[in-house]
């Protein structure tokens, strides 16, 4: 059986802090994990998770969250909730007739508000995407890897969705950012009825490779791109 997407996690200084400006802005509830902070998503919306480390942040982000919008106003108040929040205006050089507006989390993450309108966001709940920085590569193997069909795949742009629909997962393709060190954002996975071994063993199967066993017994592994991944113990 496949394995689910538990969540995305965020390494941060202030698991707690983060967790909370999250949940204010998803409205959602905060849950412990362990030493990290959880915000559960459900079967058509992603969950975020929270995870406490002194790394510095270095190189380019590995992905970025886009919200979505139901109509002008309502972007506007998304962008002042997060304001309001601990969030800032970011510049990445978006141009001015670009409507999407770019603001930093408290703790530096990139994350999009996007205008009410986006065809490819529509019906994909407040959490409409996580863009990421990878290969079409590395979108075939997301896709098999969690079972989610591939809904968008053209001049190397993949895109994958729960068969359930809600947050769709996309890869922008090449150029791709070198990686300078270790992903402060990652993908963790709960597999099916436990069977971490197994599921480790399919994924390496599927183009995988390992990386660590943590303290906490869960495997770390790389997609194809290089970007780590955990498969949760029981």
């Amino acid at each position: 059986m496949l394995s689910g997407l538990l969540a995305v996690t965020f390494d941060a200084h202030d698991p707690a802090r983060l967790a909370g400006f999250w949940a204010g802005m998803l409205g959602r509830e905060v849950v412990d994990d362990g030493p990290a902070v959880l915000l559960p998503g459900d079967d058509t919306q992603v969950g975020l998770r929270f995870a406490p480390s002194r790394a510095a942040k270095a190189g380019e982000e590995h992905l970025h969250l886009h919200l979505t919008s139901d109509d002008p106003a309502d972007q506007q108040h998304r962008v002042e909730t997060a304001l309001k929040l601990g969030a800032a205006h970011l510049d990445v050089g978006q141009r001015p007739e670009e409507k999407h507006v770019v603001l930093a989390d408290p703790e530096g993450n990139a994350f999009c508000v996007i205008p009410p309108g986006n065809n490819f966001l529509a019906g994909c709940g407040l959490l409409g995407e996580v863009a990421c920085d990878g290969s079409r590569e590395v979108g075939l193997f997301w896709s098999e890897a969690l079972g989610w069909p591939l809904v968008w795949d053209q001049d190397e742009e993949t895109a994958i969705q729960s068969p359930h629909g809600g947050t769709k997962v996309a890869w922008g393709g090449p150029p791709v950012a070198p990686k300078e060190a270790r992903n402060r954002q990652r993908f963790d996975l709960a597999p099916a009825a436990g069977e971490q071994q197994a599921e480790v063993e399919r994924l390496l199967a599927l183009g995988a490779t390992r990386v660590e066993v943590g303290a906490d017994g869960a495997v770390m592994l790389a997609d194809p791109g290089g970007n780590e991944f955990r498969v949760r113990g029981s």
